[in-house]
């Protein structure tokens, strides 16, 4: 258990802790959420012991392992797989013991021998490739040096490399920064089988949401707990703030206006399962608008004053940045007034490649591009925030950009981007990245766009920002083509949806959760043909060669089969565990189900326990998913492990 008591903690002459007290039980998923500087990343650095308390005390059991995902990459030169391995700080410990020792000590040879199958050196290489193909990284790139990797890469291969420790406590700071949709779904199936305790930083409310069974919240210095996922943090927030706030009328105007985006969306029958994410998310925009109203951050994006139909058409386009190799083939389509398209694909499939082909930054190698006239485009690419002068304020960034209009109406429209009196006139450089960003987007929006172009727009943004552009994408009035694998912001905000896959862009009729079972699907189609593959080498390689004596034969194969027993033994073992929490899961759901049918279950006498069964019926139907999932994953790993 970690426990606070008295807790105080300063970053200089910043108070960000005063007399805090929280528990955590072992074994907890904890999502640390507040705004930013609130102080969420340096209590991570109080837990890991780099820095210490100003009072009060801070108890971690005695023997725990912890472990994070560090900010610095270090063995450049290291290969990937290698890298991984090295998170495993005793198993490398007893590997370089078992190199050193003399080879006539028969004794330790012994026992380094049974302490590395203990520590799990047969399947070292196994997990590590699991986590490195689990996070995106391509078997041919496993070899790769981690110097060859971009940032984005190198983040991914320091995460790869703390999940391969074993810990009883695991820190996360915004891990999905750097990961796309299916990365993203892989990390949440993975934390769902983790057996220690999880503490997560996200500014991504839908991951948060499905690993965080626990919210502690920076609240006046303190961190308030809330039991549940954040949803329910955010209902009860609601329910808090709706006692003693007045908002309803401003929020009725908002759930209005989504409401009006539904009624035009569900009469195009083609659209069915979008028009339904639209209607959850103004589902969740009715229990979140209190709390945000509450943070004081809305802005809206001006309306576009024209609009040509069609905007954009694409014919028959290749782009890349070498002739003879284009990342994407014969792409053909049209952007309509009123667009509203999510671009969805793993990461290098070629979405801001064709971004960057819309606004004229990389000319197609062939096809064109034709452009209505009348279109006024605005493009937030990922690299916005670097164009911004660190020295000068926000008004003098819009003096440059209309010179001839009047300081006051440029004051006014900064302030309805939440730089109000003297933030308009500060330098940017102490700005946040969400002040920044926030910035960037009105400087791009001044000359009323009709059409948006946001690639990654809600990168470094907190979660009140995200739910502040997302409310002024919702009531943008132009077209949008948005990139992002933020998937509340996806959902919100986007009517369909486009593919970018194997070289092309096609129109995908599903939504987000169709779109995740589509990667399940093609990566186990990719795993299926790499097997074939691999079993068709074996079997050309095994005509070329000379056969093997009987017995030398025999030995080989013992040895394969003891060494496949060894891969397979962890796998086992944990899907065992799984089947055990499964069954009293499901033991448990029918219990609540039982309760749930009884007429007295609804009467006012049994509120407080309705309202505890009903969450703990919510908790235990996502935990069942995800073991059916964490299941599944197990024996396909198995049954590869035979076939291989």
């Amino acid at each position: 258990m970690i426990k606070a008591q008295g807790l105080t903690l300063r970053r200089g002459t910043k108070l960000l802790l005063d007399e805090a007290e929280f528990t955590i039980n072992p074994g907890e998923r904890v999502g640390i959420v507040g705004k930013n500087g609130a102080g969420k990343s340096t209590l991570f650095a109080l837990i890991q012991g780099h820095i210490e308390q100003d009072a009060g005390t801070l108890t971690i059991p005695q023997g725990w392992e912890i472990a994070a995902v560090s900010q610095d990459v270090y063995g450049q030169e290291k290969i990937a797989r290698d890298f991984v391995i090295d998170g495993d700080s005793r198993l490398r410990a007893l590997q370089k013991a078992r190199a050193e020792v003399s080879e006539d000590d028969g004794m330790a040879i012994a026992e380094l021998e049974t302490a590395l199958s203990d520590a799990g050196h047969w399947s070292a290489e196994s997990r590590a490739e699991q986590l490195l193909a689990g996070l995106g990284f391509a078997p041919e790139t496993w070899d790769k040096a981690v110097s060859e990797f971009s940032g984005g890469w190198q983040v991914r291969l320091s995460i790869a490399r703390a999940l391969m420790k074993p810990s009883d406590l695991l820190l996360l700071d915004e891990p999905t920064n750097h990961l796309d949709l299916d990365a993203m779904a892989w990390l949440e199936q993975w934390l769902a089988a983790y057996q220690g305790t999880v503490l997560l930083i996200s500014h991504d409310t839908e991951f948060l949401n499905n690993v965080a069974r626990v919210i502690l919240h920076f609240e006046q210095h303190k961190l308030q707990r809330y039991r549940g996922n954040y949803e329910s943090f955010i209902e009860q927030q609601a329910e808090r703030m709706a006692q003693h706030e007045q908002a309803y009328e401003k929020q009725q105007k908002e759930i209005q206006h989504m409401q009006s985006f539904i009624d035009r969306f569900k009469a195009k029958a083609t659209k069915a399962k979008q028009a339904q994410s639209r209607v959850k998310a103004l589902n969740r925009m009715q229990k979140l608008a209190p709390l945000q109203l509450s943070s004081g951050i809305s802005f809206s994006l001006p309306q576009p004053e024209q609009m040509p139909d069609p905007l954009i058409i694409i014919d028959k386009i290749d782009l890349g940045y070498e002739p003879t190799q284009p990342i994407l083939k014969n792409v053909s389509m049209m952007i309509r007034a009123g667009a509203r398209i999510g671009m969805l694909g793993v990461n290098g499939a070629g979405k801001s490649t064709f971004i960057k082909s819309l606004v004229g930054e990389l000319e197609p190698l062939s096809g064109t591009i034709k452009t209505a006239k009348g279109v006024n485009i605005a493009y937030f690419a990922q690299q916005q925030l670097d164009m911004l002068d660190p020295q000068a304020t926000p008004l003098l960034h819009m003096i440059r950009i209309a010179p001839n209009e009047r300081e006051q109406s440029l004051r006014d429209y900064l302030g309805g981007f939440g730089f109000i009196g003297e933030q308009a006139l500060a330098k940017v450089e102490p700005f946040s990245g969400g002040e920044k960003a926030r910035l960037a987007l009105a400087l791009l929006v001044w000359k009323k766009p009709n059409l948006l172009l946001l690639d990654e727009p809600s990168n470094h943004l907190d979660v009140d920002m995200r739910e502040a552009l997302a409310r002024a994408l919702t009531q943008f009035e132009g077209s949008i083509l948005l990139v992002s694998h933020d998937r509340h912001l996806l959902r919100s905000t986007t009517d369909e949806l486009m593919i970018v896959a194997d070289g092309s862009i096609s129109e995908f009729d599903g939504d987000l959760d169709d779109y995740q079972q589509w990667l399940t699907d093609k990566k186990a189609t990719e795993r299926q043909e790499s097997t074939l593959a691999k079993q068709q080498d074996r079997l050309a390689t095994t005509d070329e060669i000379t056969p093997l004596d009987r017995r030398a034969r025999r030995r080989q194969e013992a040895e394969e089969r003891q060494r496949l027993g060894i891969l397979k033994k962890p796998l086992i073992q944990e899907l065992k565990q799984i089947e055990s929490k499964l069954e009293k899961a499901l033991e448990r759901l029918e219990e609540l189900q039982k309760a749930m049918s009884d007429e007295n279950f609804y009467s006012d006498e049994n509120r407080d326990n309705r309202i505890a069964q009903l969450s703990e019926h919510g908790q235990l139907e996502a935990q069942k998913n995800q073991l059916e999932e964490r299941w599944l994953e197990l024996t396909e790993a198995i049954e590869q492990i035979d076939k291989s």
